[in-house]
């Protein structure tokens, strides 16, 4: 898994955007204008914040030594995933999944009645 299969997997979601709002290193993915995921352009491994319920994201950390409380981010709501082979590629979709379905639960509902997913 690289940066460039993640891009084009948040990018095939219904109305993603992707910007560098915070510099050149700092990927950020956002449905309807929300951020869901940030991903480092630099780091060695990839790593990426997403959105997560609180009770899974203390979870995911107990379980997995390669998921940890997001970097600059709300720590209760936040991990960060480091891609460095031990999760399988199924469970890191996952977390970019519940990430991205969090933030669309919390717009407006006449927003999301535009989304289809």
């Amino acid at each position: 898994m690289n940066t460039e299969f993640i891009r084009e997997y948040c990018l095939a979601k219904t109305q993603v955007t992707e910007s560098l709002p915070f510099g050149p290193s700092v990927l950020v993915f956002k449905v309807c204008g929300k951020i869901f995921l940030l991903m480092s352009l630099d780091s060695m491994p990839l790593q990426f914040n997403a959105k997560c319920k609180p009770d899974l994201a203390f979870e995911l950390r107990e379980k997995y030594c390669c998921i940890i409380p997001a970097y600059h981010m709300n720590k209760i709501h936040w991990n960060t995933i480091i891609i460095d082979g031990s999760l399988s590629e199924k469970l890191v979709l996952q977390q970019i999944d519940n990430s991205y379905y969090l933030i669309v639960e919390s717009l407006p509902k006449k927003v999301r009645a535009n989304i289809v997913y």
